[in-house]
């Protein structure tokens, strides 16, 4: 399977339960410590059962495996292809991401071979070298925990100037757009990135934290019959939320999702496509934009 960032966590996962297994040090507890420390929550429901009970004869059932060395993870040159398309997506420049190794190898793809819909197409302007210069400067700030010192348009046009303690940047896949979140000013806890016009290190007094951060993720609970790989499904769909899922029974699983309250049209949606497969056990509000969406559904024949 084509090297992603998903996939990329279950092979090494798997590489590192062979290498204990190779050193005789496989235990069942070992296996799952493995499996929590470096893959996502929901692996367990995948990985080890697969290993367990020789599905992938990779590890016996008293957890020996016929391999001999450990295994390892060279790139293969589709990784390296997939990789080098990756790197040509403009907000991957953002982070200044060595790509040694890749000036040679052919994208897979270009950004000229998808369109992108659903989308608001004033998304922000990465090609810009001062969008480029701030964004670097804030992520370095969030990282190195220091305030900064901005100058940001507000809607009207008028610059604001405000002295801010950086919390951490999060992305809006719907706007296309990066923001920063912060602490110590209450003009604005949360700045598109893409309306700053300076961005410079704070050197001034301590700045006193006033009010509080910005809300915590909503919780979303949902309750899953695996049926046509519903499961794998909205793992995949649902891939850039923070989640958890628990297997409840033979084909019944309860998946848990966190997301921002910006983001929760798009999500009621994105439940919907599922069909009879998802019930929305909690919270009530979000069963009750379900039944709103589907009435309107419904008064308009579809």
């Amino acid at each position: 399977m084509l090297f992603s960032e998903l996939y990329g966590a279950y092979y090494n996962t798997v590489a590192k339960i062979l290498a204990a297994a190779v050193k005789g040090e496989l235990t069942e507890k070992e296996m799952r410590r493995i499996a929590d420390e470096n893959a996502f929550s929901e692996s367990a429901l995948s990985i080890l059962p697969a290993l367990k009970e020789e599905k992938w004869q990779l590890v016996t059932r008293d957890l020996h495996t016929p391999l001999r060395h450990a295994p390892t993870m060279p790139l293969t040159l589709l990784q390296k292809r997939w990789l080098k398309a990756i790197s040509l997506d403009p907000r991957v420049r953002l982070f200044d991401i060595p790509t040694d190794g890749l000036k040679d190898v052919e994208p897979l793809f270009t950004p000229k071979d998808y369109c992108v819909f659903d989308s608001y197409a004033d998304g922000d302007d990465y090609e810009s070298e001062a969008y480029i210069q701030h964004f670097r400067r804030i992520l370095d700030a969030v990282k190195n925990r220091y305030p900064l010192k901005l100058e940001v348009e507000n809607r009207k046009g008028e610059l604001v100037q405000m002295n801010v303690i950086p919390e951490y940047i999060e992305y809006s896949e719907k706007d296309d757009k990066f923001r920063l979140i912060t602490s110590g000013c209450g003009y604005a806890p949360t700045v598109n990135i893409g309306r700053i016009r300076s961005c410079k290190r704070y050197y001034g007094g301590n700045i006193q934290v006033r009010g509080s951060l910005p809300k915590q993720p909503r919780k979303l609970v949902l309750e899953l019959s695996d049926e046509r790989n519903a499961l794998e499904r909205m793992l995949l769909h649902f891939a850039h939320f923070e989640k958890q899922a628990e297997r409840l029974g033979e084909d019944k699983y309860r998946v848990t999702l966190f997301y921002d309250q910006d983001d929760e049209t798009e999500l009621v949606i994105r439940v919907l496509s599922f069909g009879p497969l998802v019930k929305v056990i909690e919270p009530d509000r979000f069963v009750n934009l379900i039944r709103e969406r589907l009435l309107k559904q419904k008064s308009c024949e579809l």
